[in-house]
């Protein structure tokens, strides 16, 4: 469960980077009921907000690292990047961007995992995140796909105090690892990860990689506005028990994310 009180380790903001803005602007408007609000005047300006019901829930710009692949960059909350900083350090990560002000907004920096997985944090300042999760059309959970589970469950930890849970899969599918931010019962879970190999990663070149989830109020309709506006599915849609119908999606520049449709609780 995803909140909006954004405690110490927990997602609190996501953008994508997109080698068109208009074009995903208008792809995830289609598919996922968003607004997209330039955060410039000029015509050539490619930065902004997706909004949902007035209230944001992602940012979205332009590609600019070179050889970079479009996708997903999630964010966590920490009450100070330095200090993260020097723990991701510490832990074998690789610092991509250093601890820097936006404004008086807040402070962000992004790094890599040992194994290149990339991910980012968020220091609160006027603004803590999004303003909409776990709702129809909104972040409701996060997602690593890793070549070694023990390690990344080691790296996270030490970086972000997070709190594992092993669930086995089924048909002998391994274990997927339920994750929750530090000192939160377990009904506040945020996301998971599943170890997977190399070759499965394709998709960043064997490297991990975070994905977001996000709600839907019909899976199946949502794969079609996919398919129908340029994207594709890589899996799905499936029923998975517990959790409810879900499909793994590519946006038209291959940017990955899952929709789902919560199962309903009995």
């Amino acid at each position: 469960m995803i909140t909006t009180d954004l405690s110490p380790g927990s997602p609190c903001w996501l953008d994508l980077g997109a080698p068109d803005v208009r074009s995903a602007a208008a792809f995830y408007g289609a598919v996922l009921g968003w607004e997209f609000e330039s955060m410039g005047e000029a015509e050539d300006f490619e930065g902004g907000m997706f909004k949902k019901d007035g209230k944001t829930v992602a940012g979205l710009g332009r590609l600019t690292e070179e050889g970079a692949r479009s996708a997903w960059m999630i964010y966590f909350t920490v009450t100070d990047a330095d200090a993260t900083t020097q723990a991701v350090e510490r832990a074998g990560g690789t610092v991509r961007v250093a601890p820097r002000d936006l404004g008086d907004w807040g402070r962000m920096a992004q790094y890599s995992d040992p194994l290149g997985g990339q991910f980012a944090v968020w220091q609160p300042g006027k603004n803590a995140g999004f303003e909409l999760a776990d709702e129809t059309g909104s972040l409701s959970w996060t997602e690593l796909y890793t070549s070694d589970a023990a390690a990344a469950k080691e790296f996270y930890g030490s970086v972000f105090g997070w709190q594992y849970s092993d669930m086995e899969l089924p048909g002998g599918g391994g274990a997927y690892t339920i994750i929750t931010p530090e000192g939160l019962p377990e009904e506040r879970m945020q996301g998971g990860l599943m170890e997977l190999p190399k070759e499965n990663l394709a998709l960043a070149g064997g490297q991990p990689y975070w994905h977001p989830v996000f709600n839907v109020d019909d899976c199946d309709a949502a794969v079609e506005k996919v398919t129908g506006n340029g994207g594709s599915v890589q899996m799905g849609p499936d029923d998975a028990e517990g959790v409810g119908r879900l499909a793994v999606c590519l946006d038209p520049a291959n940017a990955d994310f899952v929709v789902l449709k919560p199962a309903t609780p009995s």
